[in-house]
Protein backbone atom coordinates (compact mmCIF):
# COMPACT_ATOMS: atom_id res chain seq x y z
CA UNK A 1 0.00 0.00 0.00
CA UNK A 2 1.14 3.14 -0.83
CA UNK A 3 -0.36 4.57 1.91
CA UNK A 4 1.65 1.99 4.54
CA UNK A 5 4.24 3.86 6.96
CA UNK A 6 6.08 0.57 6.42
CA UNK A 7 8.60 0.50 3.30
CA UNK A 8 7.80 -3.37 3.13
CA UNK A 9 4.99 -5.50 3.87
CA UNK A 10 4.90 -8.99 3.14
CA UNK A 11 1.70 -11.39 3.43
CA UNK A 12 0.90 -14.82 2.20
CA UNK A 13 -1.56 -13.93 -0.34
CA UNK A 14 1.55 -12.74 -2.68
CA UNK A 15 4.61 -14.40 -3.92
CA UNK A 16 8.26 -13.84 -2.96
CA UNK A 17 8.95 -12.86 -6.44
CA UNK A 18 6.34 -10.70 -7.18
CA UNK A 19 7.50 -8.99 -3.78
CA UNK A 20 10.93 -8.23 -4.87
CA UNK A 21 9.59 -6.43 -8.45
CA UNK A 22 7.89 -4.06 -6.33
CA UNK A 23 10.74 -2.81 -3.95
CA UNK A 24 12.46 -0.12 -5.54
CA UNK A 25 15.21 2.43 -4.24
CA UNK A 26 12.53 4.81 -4.05
CA UNK A 27 10.19 2.96 -1.76
CA UNK A 28 12.67 1.94 0.15
CA UNK A 29 15.97 1.74 1.93
CA UNK A 30 18.47 -1.49 2.31
CA UNK A 31 20.67 -2.01 5.33
CA UNK A 32 24.27 -0.99 4.90
CA UNK A 33 25.50 -2.98 1.56
CA UNK A 34 27.65 -5.77 2.86
CA UNK A 35 26.34 -6.54 6.21
CA UNK A 36 24.93 -10.09 7.53
CA UNK A 37 21.23 -8.78 7.25
CA UNK A 38 21.26 -7.51 3.43
CA UNK A 39 22.90 -11.34 2.18
CA UNK A 40 20.55 -13.09 4.52
CA UNK A 41 17.46 -11.91 2.77
CA UNK A 42 18.76 -11.92 -0.63
CA UNK A 43 18.93 -15.74 -0.24
CA UNK A 44 15.39 -15.24 1.35
CA UNK A 45 14.70 -13.91 -1.85
CA UNK A 46 16.57 -16.36 -3.91
CA UNK A 47 14.63 -19.86 -2.45
CA UNK A 48 11.57 -21.04 -4.58
CA UNK A 49 9.33 -20.69 -2.12
CA UNK A 50 6.06 -19.45 -3.23
CA UNK A 51 4.21 -18.57 -0.03
CA UNK A 52 5.30 -17.79 3.87
CA UNK A 53 3.25 -17.74 6.95
CA UNK A 54 2.14 -14.16 7.58
CA UNK A 55 3.58 -14.85 11.07
CA UNK A 56 7.33 -15.84 9.90
CA UNK A 57 7.57 -12.66 7.97
CA UNK A 58 6.84 -10.51 10.90
CA UNK A 59 9.29 -12.42 12.98
CA UNK A 60 11.50 -12.49 9.70
CA UNK A 61 11.15 -8.54 9.71
CA UNK A 62 11.61 -8.00 13.56
CA UNK A 63 14.36 -10.55 13.55
CA UNK A 64 16.36 -8.55 10.64
CA UNK A 65 15.78 -5.39 11.88
CA UNK A 66 14.35 -3.32 8.91
CA UNK A 67 14.68 0.17 9.54
CA UNK A 68 11.36 1.82 9.14
CA UNK A 69 11.56 5.00 7.11
CA UNK A 70 8.76 7.62 6.08
CA UNK A 71 8.05 6.50 2.31
CA UNK A 72 8.80 9.18 -0.10
CA UNK A 73 5.67 10.60 -2.23
CA UNK A 74 4.69 9.37 -5.26
CA UNK A 75 5.14 12.87 -7.17
CA UNK A 76 8.39 13.27 -5.50
CA UNK A 77 9.75 9.59 -6.12
CA UNK A 78 9.08 10.51 -10.13
CA UNK A 79 11.23 13.64 -10.37
CA UNK A 80 14.59 13.55 -11.91
CA UNK A 81 16.95 16.81 -10.21
CA UNK A 82 20.22 17.14 -10.94
CA UNK A 83 23.08 19.35 -8.82
CA UNK A 84 25.15 21.64 -10.36
CA UNK A 85 28.46 21.17 -8.43
CA UNK A 86 31.99 20.18 -8.07
CA UNK A 87 31.92 16.71 -7.16
CA UNK A 88 33.46 15.92 -3.76
CA UNK A 89 32.97 19.18 -2.06
CA UNK A 90 31.48 19.63 0.78
CA UNK A 91 28.41 21.68 -0.22
CA UNK A 92 27.41 19.81 -3.37
CA UNK A 93 27.44 16.22 -1.93
CA UNK A 94 25.31 17.74 1.15
CA UNK A 95 22.86 19.03 -1.36
CA UNK A 96 22.63 15.99 -3.71
CA UNK A 97 22.09 14.01 -0.82
CA UNK A 98 19.13 16.10 0.18
CA UNK A 99 17.78 15.84 -3.38
CA UNK A 100 18.39 12.14 -3.29
CA UNK A 101 16.59 11.31 0.29
CA UNK A 102 13.61 12.64 -1.45
CA UNK A 103 13.73 11.81 -4.54
CA UNK A 104 15.38 8.14 -5.04
CA UNK A 105 17.72 10.36 -8.09
CA UNK A 106 21.27 11.30 -7.76
CA UNK A 107 23.28 13.09 -10.46
CA UNK A 108 25.80 15.75 -9.81
CA UNK A 109 26.53 17.16 -12.82
CA UNK A 110 30.40 18.46 -13.77
CA UNK A 111 30.26 21.86 -15.99
CA UNK A 112 33.36 20.78 -17.47
CA UNK A 113 31.97 18.03 -18.75
CA UNK A 114 28.89 18.97 -20.43
CA UNK A 115 28.49 19.80 -24.24
CA UNK A 116 25.89 21.61 -26.37
CA UNK A 117 24.98 20.15 -29.37
CA UNK A 118 23.16 23.21 -30.71
CA UNK A 119 21.87 20.91 -33.78
CA UNK A 120 19.41 18.84 -31.75
CA UNK A 121 19.51 21.07 -28.63
CA UNK A 122 21.07 18.57 -26.92
CA UNK A 123 22.96 19.40 -23.16
CA UNK A 124 25.15 16.39 -22.69
CA UNK A 125 26.57 15.21 -19.45
CA UNK A 126 29.64 13.26 -20.46
CA UNK A 127 30.21 10.61 -17.47
CA UNK A 128 31.14 7.08 -17.27
CA UNK A 129 31.59 6.56 -21.29
CA UNK A 130 27.99 7.73 -21.54
CA UNK A 131 25.73 10.90 -22.31
CA UNK A 132 22.63 12.21 -19.96
CA UNK A 133 21.24 14.88 -22.18
CA UNK A 134 20.41 17.40 -19.08
CA UNK A 135 17.10 18.27 -20.91
CA UNK A 136 15.75 15.45 -19.95
CA UNK A 137 15.94 16.37 -16.05
CA UNK A 138 12.83 18.06 -14.82
CA UNK A 139 14.81 20.17 -12.54
CA UNK A 140 18.60 21.49 -12.13
CA UNK A 141 19.97 22.82 -8.70
CA UNK A 142 23.10 24.99 -9.28
CA UNK A 143 25.29 24.58 -6.09
CA UNK A 144 28.54 26.27 -8.21
CA UNK A 145 29.04 26.35 -11.61
CA UNK A 146 33.01 26.18 -11.21
CA UNK A 147 35.91 26.46 -8.85
CA UNK A 148 36.67 30.28 -9.08
CA UNK A 149 34.92 32.71 -10.83
CA UNK A 150 35.67 33.60 -14.24
CA UNK A 151 34.18 34.93 -17.89
CA UNK A 152 34.11 31.21 -18.36
CA UNK A 153 31.62 30.84 -16.06
CA UNK A 154 29.31 33.17 -17.76
CA UNK A 155 29.82 30.93 -20.60
CA UNK A 156 28.94 27.97 -18.61
CA UNK A 157 26.15 29.29 -17.69
CA UNK A 158 24.91 30.33 -21.16
CA UNK A 159 24.72 26.67 -21.74
CA UNK A 160 22.10 26.07 -19.38
CA UNK A 161 19.63 28.34 -21.45
CA UNK A 162 19.08 25.66 -23.27
CA UNK A 163 17.91 23.54 -20.98
CA UNK A 164 15.75 26.01 -19.57
CA UNK A 165 14.13 26.90 -23.24
CA UNK A 166 13.21 23.47 -23.11
CA UNK A 167 11.50 23.32 -20.32
CA UNK A 168 14.33 22.44 -17.40
CA UNK A 169 13.43 24.50 -14.48
CA UNK A 170 16.52 25.73 -13.08
CA UNK A 171 16.91 26.97 -9.73
CA UNK A 172 18.77 29.35 -9.35
CA UNK A 173 17.63 31.06 -13.14
CA UNK A 174 20.97 31.28 -14.33
CA UNK A 175 19.99 35.19 -16.06
CA UNK A 176 19.95 35.87 -12.45
CA UNK A 177 23.42 34.49 -11.59
CA UNK A 178 25.11 36.10 -14.18
CA UNK A 179 24.20 39.45 -12.64
CA UNK A 180 25.70 38.29 -9.17
CA UNK A 181 29.17 36.42 -10.80
CA UNK A 182 30.27 39.90 -12.57
CA UNK A 183 30.60 42.14 -9.39
CA UNK A 184 30.34 45.27 -11.28
CA UNK A 185 26.99 43.84 -12.23
CA UNK A 186 25.89 43.57 -9.09
CA UNK A 187 27.33 46.69 -8.03
CA UNK A 188 25.59 48.08 -10.15
CA UNK A 189 22.31 46.91 -9.25
CA UNK A 190 22.69 48.01 -5.73
CA UNK A 191 23.50 51.27 -6.20
CA UNK A 192 20.66 52.07 -8.72
CA UNK A 193 18.21 51.09 -5.91
CA UNK A 194 20.18 53.60 -3.76
CA UNK A 195 21.33 50.84 -1.24
CA UNK A 196 24.11 51.82 1.30
CA UNK A 197 27.52 50.31 0.00
CA UNK A 198 31.36 51.15 0.55
CA UNK A 199 32.53 54.26 -1.44
CA UNK A 200 33.63 52.65 -4.97
CA UNK A 201 35.63 54.03 -8.26
CA UNK A 202 35.29 51.17 -11.32
CA UNK A 203 38.32 52.84 -13.87
CA UNK A 204 40.84 51.38 -16.22
CA UNK A 205 42.29 54.78 -16.19
CA UNK A 206 45.97 54.36 -13.64
CA UNK A 207 45.77 58.19 -12.92
CA UNK A 208 42.29 57.87 -11.61
CA UNK A 209 43.42 54.77 -9.53
CA UNK A 210 46.13 56.69 -8.34
CA UNK A 211 43.78 59.64 -7.34
CA UNK A 212 41.17 56.76 -5.67
CA UNK A 213 44.16 55.81 -3.32
CA UNK A 214 44.87 59.12 -2.12
CA UNK A 215 41.20 60.07 -1.48
CA UNK A 216 40.23 56.62 0.09
CA UNK A 217 43.70 56.29 2.26
CA UNK A 218 43.76 52.77 2.03
CA UNK A 219 41.52 51.01 -1.13
CA UNK A 220 40.71 47.69 -2.03
CA UNK A 221 41.35 46.72 -5.21
CA UNK A 222 38.94 43.63 -6.02
CA UNK A 223 38.85 41.35 -9.34
CA UNK A 224 35.38 41.63 -10.99
CA UNK A 225 35.34 37.56 -10.76
CA UNK A 226 36.01 36.50 -7.35
CA UNK A 227 35.32 35.15 -4.06
CA UNK A 228 36.28 34.78 -0.49
CA UNK A 229 39.05 37.89 -1.19
CA UNK A 230 40.88 35.69 -3.62
CA UNK A 231 42.64 38.28 -5.88
CA UNK A 232 41.70 41.39 -3.93
CA UNK A 233 44.96 44.14 -3.09
CA UNK A 234 45.57 46.43 -0.59
CA UNK A 235 47.37 49.95 -1.73
CA UNK A 236 47.78 52.40 0.73
CA UNK A 237 48.19 55.99 0.32
CA UNK A 238 51.48 56.19 2.56
CA UNK A 239 53.25 54.46 0.01
CA UNK A 240 55.16 56.48 -2.20
CA UNK A 241 53.92 57.27 -5.53
CA UNK A 242 55.93 55.24 -7.63
CA UNK A 243 55.61 52.27 -5.65
CA UNK A 244 51.82 52.75 -5.68
CA UNK A 245 51.62 53.39 -9.47
CA UNK A 246 53.82 50.08 -9.75
CA UNK A 247 51.07 48.35 -7.94
CA UNK A 248 48.10 49.26 -9.62
CA UNK A 249 50.11 48.59 -12.93
CA UNK A 250 50.51 44.71 -11.41
CA UNK A 251 46.93 45.07 -10.19
CA UNK A 252 45.92 45.84 -14.02
CA UNK A 253 47.86 43.02 -15.84
CA UNK A 254 45.53 41.01 -14.93
CA UNK A 255 42.40 42.94 -14.34
CA UNK A 256 41.97 45.66 -17.35
CA UNK A 257 38.81 47.14 -15.65
CA UNK A 258 39.95 47.93 -12.16
CA UNK A 259 37.46 47.88 -9.02
CA UNK A 260 37.98 49.97 -6.11
CA UNK A 261 36.94 50.30 -2.69
CA UNK A 262 37.58 52.33 0.46
CA UNK A 263 38.67 50.10 2.96
CA UNK A 264 36.61 49.56 5.57
CA UNK A 265 37.47 49.16 9.33
CA UNK A 266 35.33 45.97 10.31
CA UNK A 267 34.55 45.59 14.06
CA UNK A 268 35.98 42.14 13.95
CA UNK A 269 32.69 40.79 11.92
CA UNK A 270 30.92 40.98 9.06
CA UNK A 271 27.01 39.44 8.39
CA UNK A 272 25.48 36.96 6.20
CA UNK A 273 21.84 37.01 5.81
CA UNK A 274 20.44 33.49 4.42
CA UNK A 275 17.43 34.00 2.23
CA UNK A 276 15.00 31.04 0.54
CA UNK A 277 12.82 31.81 -2.11
CA UNK A 278 12.77 35.69 -1.06
CA UNK A 279 12.00 35.06 2.66
CA UNK A 280 14.28 35.48 5.33
CA UNK A 281 15.81 32.45 7.04
CA UNK A 282 18.14 33.90 9.62
CA UNK A 283 21.70 35.38 10.18
CA UNK A 284 25.43 34.03 10.79
CA UNK A 285 28.59 36.49 11.69
CA UNK A 286 31.93 35.80 10.21
CA UNK A 287 34.55 36.20 12.93
CA UNK A 288 38.02 37.22 12.04
CA UNK A 289 40.32 35.04 14.13
CA UNK A 290 43.57 35.83 12.51
CA UNK A 291 43.80 39.51 12.82
CA UNK A 292 43.81 39.84 8.70
CA UNK A 293 41.93 42.99 6.73
CA UNK A 294 39.32 40.31 6.12
CA UNK A 295 37.05 37.79 7.93
CA UNK A 296 36.52 35.32 5.26
CA UNK A 297 36.50 31.60 6.33
CA UNK A 298 39.33 31.19 4.09
CA UNK A 299 41.41 33.85 6.20
CA UNK A 300 40.60 32.12 9.29
CA UNK A 301 37.20 33.20 10.35
CA UNK A 302 35.08 31.20 12.23
CA UNK A 303 30.66 31.65 11.63
CA UNK A 304 28.81 32.41 15.00
CA UNK A 305 24.97 32.82 15.33
CA UNK A 306 23.91 36.77 15.15
CA UNK A 307 20.69 38.41 16.00
CA UNK A 308 20.61 41.73 14.11
CA UNK A 309 18.77 44.65 13.82
CA UNK A 310 15.45 45.22 12.21
CA UNK A 311 17.15 47.95 9.80
CA UNK A 312 20.13 46.00 8.43
CA UNK A 313 17.35 42.79 7.74
CA UNK A 314 15.30 45.33 5.91
CA UNK A 315 18.60 46.74 4.01
CA UNK A 316 19.31 42.46 3.40
CA UNK A 317 15.55 41.78 1.85
CA UNK A 318 15.60 45.24 -0.55
CA UNK A 319 18.65 43.86 -1.62
CA UNK A 320 18.06 40.29 -2.24
CA UNK A 321 14.67 41.46 -4.21
CA UNK A 322 16.58 42.80 -7.14
CA UNK A 323 17.74 39.89 -7.97
CA UNK A 324 15.19 37.47 -7.21
CA UNK A 325 17.22 34.09 -6.11
CA UNK A 326 15.93 31.23 -5.06
CA UNK A 327 18.91 30.70 -2.48
CA UNK A 328 21.11 33.01 -1.55
CA UNK A 329 23.26 35.06 1.23
CA UNK A 330 23.24 38.99 1.37
CA UNK A 331 27.03 39.96 3.06
CA UNK A 332 26.61 43.05 5.14
CA UNK A 333 28.77 45.08 7.20
CA UNK A 334 28.30 47.12 10.44
CA UNK A 335 30.27 50.08 10.33
CA UNK A 336 30.87 53.66 12.26
CA UNK A 337 27.99 55.21 9.32
CA UNK A 338 25.86 52.49 9.62
CA UNK A 339 25.14 49.27 7.53
CA UNK A 340 26.83 48.61 4.56
CA UNK A 341 26.15 46.16 1.83
CA UNK A 342 28.78 44.49 0.26
CA UNK A 343 27.14 41.95 -1.87
CA UNK A 344 24.45 39.35 -2.86
CA UNK A 345 26.14 36.01 -3.18
CA UNK A 346 25.56 33.81 -6.38
CA UNK A 347 24.66 30.82 -4.70
CA UNK A 348 24.51 30.80 -1.19
CA UNK A 349 26.58 29.36 1.62
CA UNK A 350 25.42 26.71 3.52
CA UNK A 351 28.20 25.91 5.79
CA UNK A 352 27.42 29.28 7.17
CA UNK A 353 23.60 28.50 7.82
CA UNK A 354 24.41 25.59 9.52
CA UNK A 355 27.42 26.18 11.57
CA UNK A 356 26.54 30.01 12.17
CA UNK A 357 22.60 29.50 12.47
CA UNK A 358 21.94 25.65 12.98
CA UNK A 359 20.06 25.49 9.93
CA UNK A 360 20.40 22.78 7.45
CA UNK A 361 20.05 24.81 4.19
CA UNK A 362 20.63 22.19 1.69
CA UNK A 363 17.56 20.05 2.97
CA UNK A 364 15.03 23.32 3.55
CA UNK A 365 16.51 23.69 -0.39
CA UNK A 366 15.30 20.30 -1.50
CA UNK A 367 12.03 20.86 -0.30
CA UNK A 368 11.55 24.07 -1.64
CA UNK A 369 12.57 22.94 -5.69
CA UNK A 370 10.68 20.07 -5.13
CA UNK A 371 7.53 22.15 -4.08
CA UNK A 372 8.52 24.31 -7.20
CA UNK A 373 8.29 21.39 -9.95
Amino acid sequence: SEQSRMPLILSRSFPFPECLCCISRADFSWPVKGNLRHWIILIFFSMKIKYFHRSWVYASIKMLSFRKIEPLSVGSAMKKIGVIGIPGKCSTETLADAVEQQTGFRLVVDMSRVSLDLSNNELNYLIADKKINLCNLDGLIIKKISAEYNPNTLDRLELLLIAQAQGVKIFSAPEKIMRLIDRLSCSVMLRKADLPMPDTIVTEDINEAIEAVKKFSSAVFKPLFSTKARGMVIIDSSKPIEQIKSEIKQFQAEHQMMYIQKKVNLPGQDLGLVFLGGQYLGTYARVNQSGTWNTTINSGGRYEKFTPSEEIISIAQRAQDLFSMDFTTVDIAETDKGSIVFEVSAFGGFQGALDGIGIKAAELYADYVLNKI
